[in-house]
């Protein structure tokens, strides 16, 4: 059986090209499917389950509803940003094992049965070395675009301690995770089939970028274009999912201590 990645190279050049715009559109539509529906179903279970919990009618009028304070804003705020990444990570997981019930594993390279494609030391030496040009890199784009980056940062002071913990635990472990299933398992996976591995990479890369662009503009998505092509060919390079979660979120928690590191402002 051939590759459909080497039909699509050996198919008249415009041909080719056409069928390959088209695949990348349908990734973009299916990124923005997965983030949808995983943010909306957040949204729903925070409005609906912390107004159950404050003893608040759902559906009661905004105009009626009672003002909520600074700390239960902040903790909805946290728990749809986590539950955001639980759906995203369970909805990824859902639909290709709902597809390929006997070879999920292998499409999202969670599959131990290859062999590991780089060598343990080689690999520990990009997770200790890379966040710190990811350091580099972040503020100095952000000088760049003239973000006010690290600048006056500090935790709400309303977040409880087991608040600040589930923040870390989402900002290291859950984001990270869910996200990679996404980019680096399913988009990767399904871009391989018309792409070249390098094309692969820089395409889940764009699509990762442009997933994070917030109030900052563009400075956010540039700011991590490098770690997602650095990921994306960790997944090619090593045929495994993990080591992309773990520079991920390793690359995650020195950004963190580096912005609140005290005097760091």
């Amino acid at each position: 059986m051939r590759d459909d990645a080497a039909v699509a190279r050996s198919a008249h050049p415009a041909r080719a090209i056409a069928l390959a715009v088209l695949w990348v559109a349908g990734l973009v539509v299916a990124v923005l499917l997965y983030l949808a529906v995983a943010s909306l179903l957040a949204i729903l279970t925070v409005r609906v389950g912390a107004d159950l919990l404050d003893g608040i009618d759902p559906f009661l009028d905004q105009a009626l509803r009672p003002p909520l304070g600074a700390a239960r804003l902040a903790g909805r705020e946290l728990a749809v940003d986590i539950l955001r990444q639980v759906f995203l990570a369970v909805l990824v997981l859902g639909t290709v094992a709902w597809r390929e019930p006997r070879t999920w594993r292998r499409r999202l390279a969670l599959d131990r049965a290859e062999p590991n494609g780089m060598r343990a030391r080689h690999l520990l030496l990009v997770l200790l070395l890379w966040p710190i040009f990811h350091i580099l890199w972040v503020t100095g784009t952000a000088e760049a675009f003239g973000a006010a980056f690290a600048q006056g940062v500090h935790l709400s002071p309303s977040l409880s301690r087991t608040a600040v913990t589930a923040w870390l635990a989402y900002v290291v472990v859950l984001a990270p995770g869910a996200e990679e299933l996404l980019m680096r398992g399913e988009m990767f996976a399904s871009a391989r089939r018309f792409l070249s591995p390098a094309a692969t990479i820089l395409v889940t890369a764009a699509l990762f970028a442009l997933a994070h662009i917030s109030a900052w503009g563009f400075a956010r998505p540039v700011s991590l274009l490098p770690l997602a092509l650095m990921l994306g060919w960790l997944r090619w390079r090593t045929g495994r999912l993990w080591p992309c979660i773990a520079l991920h979120g390793w690359s995650n928690l020195a950004l963190v201590a580096y912005v609140l590191w005290p005097g760091t402002a």
